[in-house]
């Protein structure tokens, strides 16, 4: 799933290529990641709209329109946004060349958006379990803001320190839980714990300030880390050019499992945690006692 620099790399790249274009039409052939409106009142409601601005919340792309509208766009697990030109038929083909038509990750093409300018906006998903809502600003952030922590680029330490105390839940499932901190998921939980010599495994209102000091300089570090590598591509993630990100070529744990550490050379492993996997050194992360 598209983490915090995945997003964020997206918003950053559609900011140069759709701000103030309109909306002519759109189409889709799965019409079941439309949750809100109807796709007839979808149609009606988006054209003819401007962009006038695209942001980032949590993992969430929101598109704010004229008339007061927000399109928000989850790509969730295997979701990505593209910006390219694609032939409708019988299968949709890319018309540009380069990654665009010949990485395998980029044509799921479930949903496009034709642009006043020629070009088109299309959401790529194998899985099919993206989510596209439209409704009244007000309503949009109303309802993300109450459902999401702080972000994490955002968060103060303080406030930090304050949130994760409060779970006696294992420190990777509280940095992961959307409603304590906004923006990290598998791979950078991961990388963050890591970076600090924390194990995946320890309480998190058991963990001592400095511990906790680790912790948030680490997440801070890594997500800017990958931001600037335009984030993690290991699978379904692609710019919006169809390029790759390059983040994997940087990663220390996540899904090294077997491979050495590259600080003292033990064995990465792989153990679940509620249903996800965590990837540590046992050495480098060893759980004090």
């Amino acid at each position: 799933m598209p983490e915090l620099p995945e997003v964020e790399t997206t918003v950053n790249y559609l900011k140069k290529k759709v701000l103030g274009r309109k909306i002519l039409s759109f189409w889709t052939d799965t019409p079941k990641l439309l949750k809100k409106p109807k796709l007839a009142d979808f149609g009606k409601l988006i054209y003819g709209k401007k962009i006038n601005d695209i942001k980032r919340v949590g993992k969430n792309i929101l598109f704010y329109l004229e008339d007061n509208l927000i399109m928000l766009i989850h790509q969730k697990l295997s979701g990505h946004l593209l910006f390219g030109n694609w032939e409708i038929g019988e299968k949709v083909k890319s018309k540009i060349k380069g990654p665009l038509s010949t990485d395998p990750q980029n044509r799921f093409i479930r949903f496009i958006w034709q642009l006043d300018n020629g070009w088109q906006l299309g959401l790529s998903d194998l899985r099919k379990f993206a989510k596209i809502e439209l409704d009244s600003q007000k309503k949009i952030e109303s309802e993300l803001f109450k459902s999401l922590g702080p972000d994490a680029l955002k968060i103060s330490f303080r406030e930090f320190r304050e949130r994760i105390g409060k779970y006696n839940r294992s420190i990777k499932e509280v940095l992961m839980d959307q409603k304590v901190i906004a923006g990290i998921g598998n791979i950078y939980a991961d990388e963050i714990l890591w970076q600090a010599k924390v194990s995946p495994f320890l309480k998190a209102r058991e963990l001592k300030e400095d511990v906790l000091k680790k912790i948030y300089q680490a997440m801070k570090f890594i997500l800017k880390k990958a931001l600037k590598a335009h984030g993690t591509s290991i699978d379904d993630y692609r710019l919006p050019n169809g390029k790759k990100g390059y983040y994997q070529n940087l990663r220390k744990v996540y899904q090294r499992e077997g491979e050495p550490c590259f600080r003292c050379q033990s064995k990465i492993q792989r153990i679940k945690i509620k249903e996800r996997s965590a990837h540590f050194c046992p050495v480098c992360q060893k759980i004090p006692f």
